[in-house]
């Protein structure tokens, strides 16, 4: 959530960032509560001192029994106090958690998604002497993937992934650990592309799949109606990703300033409700309500996390480079930039089966939005202050398999190996 003495100071700002990114929020009715709220705890810290010092002076023999009605008179004024105080404190932090982050300046104004602007185009996008397959059709033919019957297991938008896809997926899994995880390809990528940042590289980590309500609050990425499963006689969230558990690792932590930044690299099978999408994105794995995913997360000291978030998008690029696939960047409007991010930068890869980009990774730059709630703090000299996340997808499977797939298709029926992966399984060129 945003400082409340920002956005005191920058009335206007919060106002046009919320309405820029369609998020309804009555930011006056926050000031007239804020302004309320501190009148009552100011009231309320008065009456317990003076209640304080009265129990005081009664311990002192015998109160009289004026000092018993100051007493009294103290107690039942406190607790009037105290019952308007709570509905107005809770009232409060409603309305402050739900307004949105600021935004970068260089963020388009938009509606929708179809308001973000692409940055660059990378790759050739192939050209075939057939009609290219969809990663469906594909599937089906090789016995790649088995959606009829995992819709009798567990319904629409569920999948068996089955032989040579199941090895790709982990040869892929495998090559990014090893990748992000060696100083020496960090080190490329920040020289490649003239960046001021840290050459540490990235731990793996598999993060909880199951998150409580209250670091799932605090983080800004519970969205009940549209994405997360809740478990039914628990208070616990299926995980809709891995950054949502990796950026509450730390909550209520002070970490050593000269330990960041501190970048993990998490994989963790995600789920999805995925309402709203009905009759899109129904074929094939493109969308699905289980998916693998690697993600990255990173925390930093304030003025160093907007470079940060430029690294994770170069690292990104890198990454589907490697395995040699068209894409564009995309730097994401206000309104589908999301509520708790300053800036969103997507690549989206080519699918020929769709003739269109698609998003396959997505970049968030939060700053301390998360961290405000998480209390994720760093300590330098004397000064507590707020660390800076950023995160970024490295690979989301079912996404990302499907573009393989669908650019690799050859005319024989084969499907090439990237050659970066072919270690990986074994120098198997083709499935």
């Amino acid at each position: 959530m945003l400082d409340i003495q920002f956005i005191r100071e920058n009335i206007n700002v919060v106002k046009d960032a919320a309405a820029a990114k369609n998020v309804a929020v009555d930011v006056d009715q926050l000031l007239e509560l804020d302004h309320k709220r501190r009148e009552l705890l100011q009231q309320v810290e008065k009456l317990r001192k003076a209640r304080n010092e009265t129990a005081a002076q009664m311990k002192n023999g015998q109160p009289s029994p004026e000092l018993i009605a100051e007493g009294k008179r103290i107690k039942e004024s406190l607790s009037q106090l105290e019952a308007e105080l709570e509905p107005t404190e809770n009232e409060y932090q409603i309305l402050l958690k739900s307004v949105p982050n600021v935004m970068e300046s260089d963020v388009p104004i938009g509606s929708t998604e179809d308001d973000n602007k692409v940055l660059e185009k990378v790759g050739e996008i192939p050209e075939f002497s057939f009609t290219p397959k969809s990663d469906a059709e594909l599937g089906l033919e090789k016995d790649l993937i088995d959606k009829e019957r995992a819709s009798k297991i567990a319904g629409s938008r569920f999948a068996y992934l089955k032989n040579d896809l199941v090895l790709l997926q982990f040869a892929l899994i495998n090559f990014v650990m090893q990748s992000l995880s060696d100083e020496v390809v960090i080190k490329q990528i920040v020289a490649d592309n003239n960046l001021q940042v840290s050459t540490k590289p990235f731990s793996p980590i598999i993060p909880p799949q199951l998150i409580k309500t209250g670091p799932y609050e605090a983080s800004a990425r519970l969205n009940s109606e549209e994405v997360t499963y809740k478990l039914a006689d628990d208070d616990l969230w299926l995980n809709a990703s891995a950054e949502h558990s990796l950026c509450t690792m730390f909550m209520g932590e002070t970490l050593p300033a000269e330990e960041l930044p501190l970048r993990y690299l998490g994989y963790a099978t995600s789920f999805r409700r995925e309402a709203g999408t009905y009759g899109k994105d129904t074929e094939g794995i493109f969308r699905m309500h289980q998916f693998d995913k690697l993600e990255m997360e990173s925390f930093t000291v304030a003025e160093e996390s907007r470079a940060e978030h430029d690294f994770m998008v170069a690292v990104q690029r890198w990454l589907v480079d490697q395995i040699e696939l068209p894409y564009q960047v995309v730097l994401k409007c206000s309104a589908d930039v999301g509520k708790p991010n300053r800036r969103g930068v997507d690549i989206e890869t080519w699918m020929p089966a769709q003739g269109a980009y698609r998003e396959t990774h997505t970049a968030d730059y939060i700053g301390d939005y998360q961290t405000r709630r998480l209390r994720i703090t760093t300590k330098r000299g004397d000064k507590n202050e707020l660390v800076h996340t950023n995160d970024a997808t490295a690979f989301a499977m079912s996404r990302i398999l499907k573009a393989i797939l669908e650019n690799n298709q050859q005319e024989d029926g084969s499907i090439k190996v990237p050659t970066v992966l072919q270690p990986f399984m074994g120098g198997k060129t083709h499935i």
